[in-house]
């Protein structure tokens, strides 16, 4: 997603502000007073004529009042106050709001990212990337299942986890997994570790008894 995209969209007033600022205004560090003027000269343009007495009799609020949430928002890095040639050639004071387009932009980057991040983080997207194709409806369906049976996403990616580190890429193997962990108890990740470390010591002990087969010896003990 491009940034200079975004700044297009709100300059052509095709995304509602007031809507994204209402929920995001207080990351700006603005209070309420602060936010309702800066939506009213959003309202007026991206470059607006510096007149303190319009906007203090548009908002029906004191000339000194209207120069604090100048100050206030200029301080805050979301408008500028410049001096610029107008068409007439004409040299005259006016506010800009590029810093608050960059400043909204980065909010809805940073949600958009986000929103990427938790998606890739999804069990159903993390199902697609191990099999390395697009899950079908029924498979979707058994998964939702899963997930209504009260199978955590977690415990599912860990059977996920052990499908793949067998080399098993389908759903009937995950299922018949989550199946004997359910029969054995097994709830947690945590569970599922203790169980591995539980097999790897009744496995240990196996090759001991293996070893001392081997290596005992038969005509001694005929003896």
């Amino acid at each position: 997603m491009k940034n200079t995209n975004i700044l297009n969209l709100f300059r052509e007033k095709n995304i509602v502000l007031p809507l994204l600022l209402l929920k995001n205004y207080k990351k700006f560090n603005l209070e309420l007073n602060e936010f309702i003027f800066l939506i009213y000269l959003y309202n007026l343009g991206d470059k607006t004529v510096f007149n303190p007495n319009q906007f203090s009799n548009d908002l029906n609020i004191d000339l000194p009042e209207v120069m604090s949430l100048i100050g206030i928002l200029t301080d805050k890095n979301l408008i500028k106050v410049e001096v610029l040639k107008n068409d007439k050639g004409l040299m005259e004071e006016v506010i800009l709001l590029d810093d608050f387009y960059n400043k909204i932009t980065y909010v809805l980057i940073e949600e958009y990212n986000q929103g990427d991040k938790e998606k890739e983080n999804n069990v159903f997207s993390m199902i697609e990337k191990e099999f390395a194709r697009t899950l079908s409806s029924i498979e979707i369906e058994i998964i939702k299942a899963w997930l209504d049976h009260h199978f955590s996403e977690e415990l599912i990616k860990e059977a996920l986890k052990e499908a793949v580190f067998n080399g098993v890429s389908n759903l009937k193997y995950m299922d018949k997994i989550l199946y004997e962990w359910e029969k054995a108890g097994i709830k947690t990740v945590n569970d599922v570790e203790e169980r591995r470390k539980k097999f790897q010591k009744n496995k240990e002990k196996e090759n001991d008894v293996d070893i001392d087969i081997v290596d005992w010896d038969w005509f001694e003990s005929e003896e």
